[in-house]
């Protein structure tokens, strides 16, 4: 393992916040620390927006502004270029959920577009991304991980769906931009493989455009990832995935037993850090198949994959190995990497205040039951504050 704790250097992981936005974010994770506060300020927020009372400034001018790069492509343009100076590329993420009808599905299409056409000049953002419930309906996935036959009606929304990705997918390999497609709960997820490998054959014929992800948290994503590969030498394309440990695993766990079959997620903490280190080693051993975008909080599994990079004789920036992190989190990791030459992106969240608040909300529950994610970020920015007032 890497001994070389770069990840301790504050002053490289805060260099583009002011004093003023140091505190902020102090304060900001201070108050999702406590549970409680979480809980009360998700209800009260919901309502408040519900009742459509004006707190949309007061909420951008704390959460929004700290955990989104803005509402929308250009204003988020400062803080993608201040990053890139940093040596830290952006992903921009329209992060409105929850949507349900057509228009709302060939919008989502048509705001990838453009924002690959955004990025199309822009070296600070290499990739897009989406997830497939952006561009269809939650039960169609479903139905078809199933097995279950479409009806003729179901089909030719169906086909509108595959038409959704492949136009975003042919414009991305067009103006060279990669795509993260995003995954989702398991009783979807096998019809998304389905498409995104045909995307894959389709598209990444010359190098990975189209990447699917691989939440690690589900044990059985390791023998996936290994018939992933097997299939992509039959058919002579590249494999691009992004790995992360998974977002979904209380509703996950619920439902299978609330239905009575095994869950899918690892039985501990530790062995979803195997199944992910895992990965992170066997996709380095195959690096000339594949890219990987390694989609991590966890300081451990970034220090193992710098030191199998190392290893392996991998350079600091070879364009198949990517780091990621969410914007407003885990800037110790991000810039001390990038500070070292390493690939680095950072998934930039924008859209409406109030389209946008499910997502903010996640981070703040996310923030709240990740073990240590929380207390590492104070205990930084803290240590920053002080080193600030010493010089």
């Amino acid at each position: 393992m890497n001994t070389n704790l770069i990840f301790n250097n504050t002053e490289i992981a805060f260099s583009l916040k002011s004093d003023s936005e140091l505190e902020r974010a102090y304060f900001l994770f201070k108050m999702i620390s406590i549970e409680p506060l979480v809980r009360i300020g998700t209800v009260a927020t919901n309502f408040a927006l519900k009742a459509h009372l004006p707190i949309e400034g007061l909420i951008r001018s704390t959460v929004f502004d700290h955990f989104c790069g803005g509402v929308s492509e250009d204003d988020c343009l400062v803080s993608i270029n201040n990053m890139y100076e940093k040596g830290v590329s952006s992903v921009l993420d329209y992060s409105v959920e929850g949507k349900e009808s057509e228009t709302e599905f060939d919008g989502a299409k048509d705001k990838l577009l453009k924002i690959i056409e955004f990025a199309k000049n822009l070296d600070a953002i290499p990739i897009a991304v989406f997830k497939p419930s952006a561009f269809g309906r939650f039960y169609l996935y479903e139905k078809l991980s199933n097995g279950d036959t479409l009806t003729e009606k179901e089909q030719e929304e169906w086909d509108r769906v595959v038409a959704r990705f492949d136009s975003v997918c042919a414009k991305a390999k067009a103006y060279d931009v990669a795509v993260l497609i995003d995954a989702e709960e398991s009783w979807i997820q096998d019809a998304a493989d389905d498409l995104v490998r045909a995307l894959m054959a389709k598209y990444n014929t010359e190098k990975p455009i189209v990447y699917n992800t691989l939440q690690m948290y589900r044990h059985d994503r390791m023998l996936f990832l290994e018939a992933e590969h097997a299939k992509a030498k039959v058919g002579n394309y590249y494999l691009g995935f992004k790995l992360v440990r998974g977002a979904y695993m209380e509703k996950e766990n619920d439902r299978a037993e609330d239905k009575g079959y095994l869950s899918p997620i690892c039985v501990s903490k530790a062995a979803t850090d195997q199944n992910f280190n895992t990965a992170l080693n066997y996709m380095l051993e195959n690096l000339d198949d594949m890219s990987v975008f390694a989609g991590t909080h966890n300081e451990d599994s970034s220090y193992l994959l710098m030191d199998l990079m190392r290893k392996k004789g991998i350079a600091n920036n070879d364009a198949r190995v990517w780091f990621g992190q969410l914007y407003g989190m885990s800037d110790h990791i991000s810039f001390n990497l990038a500070n070292e030459g390493y690939n680095v992106a950072k998934y930039m969240p924008f859209g409406p205040v109030k389209d946008v608040m499910p997502y903010l909300i996640r981070r703040a529950e996310e923030n709240t039951s990740v073990a240590g994610q929380t207390g590492r970020e104070l205990a930084l920015l803290s240590k920053e504050k002080k080193r600030r007032k010493s010089i």
